[in-house]
């Protein structure tokens, strides 16, 4: 039995920090074990320019422990209004990596979100010529339409005639939920690619609703059947580069999400990658989690790979049942449960790249 894999040092490709003593809270857990995070827009009021970007870098760097030579990668808010000339700063700023797409209303602090992807075609037709990618939340967010199923709508009604109109546009599908959306990654051009949960890859809908309501388990894109579990585990662990480690680690006060009317988001944070790991190793498959952790997601992006290790330990460890969140409790996935795997402490590496 294996008792201990070393890899290149992975990154997180999809990440929430929050802000202020909230971030203060949470980043530490993030930079413990990756080199860099793209980190997510959807602050109050959100992040639609490079300056806003600029500043938010700046208090998420005077977060990070001493020692860390984590690098944030940060994105703009996409909104109808959104300037066009905005993008070529975006891609002369060196730390805005790309554009989030939020269709309004569709998660946490969305309601400021394209609420018609032809409104935004201008800005999309010059983040093609500049080169900077479009992050997408790929779900539509009519009434009428299943929240089982909004995924595959929004690849069919939406994400299609993206590609369609802007065949060039590097594209990345944000934590994908679904056998549909997985199999259209894996059939689309090279310039588009797909996060994948630590969430979607352990749990179906079942570990959510099943013999009682799981609050902590609830995340949009939701939890999904136990057959799109596997396509998404089968999807990870192919070796295919254009699926790649991305946490969408998204923390909430305690009773924000034990409540009436709970918030969307799983904090993961806390042993990202050691439940990446049990999901590899349960599939047979964790000889292929560095290409997924580590390499992929840079090679997308055009990036250097990190250029230090970290090292997972074989060792029985439980999940504490909260995390300190600013004056709050923060409640992480998997809670109380016991984990296989460990991060080691890590030495200090050598600085990761950033943009160039």
């Amino acid at each position: 039995m294996q008792t201990k894999l070393t890899i290149t040092r992975p990154d997180d490709w999809h990440l929430h920090l929050r802000d202020g003593e909230l971030m203060r809270s949470v980043v530490g857990a993030t930079a413990r074990a990756f080199g860099r995070a793209v980190v997510m827009p959807n602050l109050d009021p959100p992040v639609t320019t490079v300056a806003a970007a600029a500043a938010y870098r700046e208090r998420i760097a005077a977060a990070v422990p001493a020692t860390s030579r984590f690098a944030p990668l940060l994105t703009l808010y996409l909104t109808d209004t959104t300037p066009v000339a905005e993008i070529a700063q975006a891609r002369r700023s060196g730390f805005v990596i790309g554009m989030k797409y939020y269709p309004a209303g569709a998660t946490t602090n969305s309601a400021s979100g394209v609420t018609a992807i032809e409104r935004v075609y201008p800005v999309l037709d010059a983040m093609q010529k500049h080169a900077l990618p479009l992050l997408i939340h790929g779900e539509v967010t009519a009434r009428e339409v299943d929240i089982f199923d909004r995924e595959r709508v929004f690849v069919e009604s939406v994400l299609e005639p993206i590609l369609r109109d802007f065949p060039a546009l590097k594209v990345v599908l944000e934590h994908v939920t679904t056998r549909e959306a997985a199999e259209f990654i894996a059939a689309a051009p090279a310039h588009v690619g797909a996060t994948i949960t630590p969430q979607h890859l352990l749990h179906s809908r079942n570990a959510l609703l099943a013999g009682g309501i799981r609050p902590h388990l609830y995340c949009l894109p939701i939890l999904k059947r136990e057959s799109h579990r596997q396509a998404l585990v089968k999807a990870a662990t192919s070796g295919n580069p254009k699926f790649f480690l991305g946490t969408d680690s998204a923390p909430h006060a305690r009773n924000a999400k034990q409540s009436a009317c709970g918030c969307a988001g799983c904090y993961t944070a806390h042993a990202a990658l050691e439940l990446y790991a049990e999901a590899f190793e349960t599939a047979g498959a964790l000889d292929k989690l560095e290409a997924f952790a580590s390499f992929h997601g840079a090679d997308f992006y055009g990036l250097p790979r990190n250029g230090d290790t970290v090292t997972l330990m074989r060792e029985a460890w439980t999940v504490p049942a909260e995390y300190a969140f600013g004056s709050h409790a923060v409640v992480p996935l998997n809670a109380g449960q016991t984990m296989r795997w460990r991060l080691a402490a890590p030495p200090v590496g050598p600085t990761v790249a950033v943009l160039t």
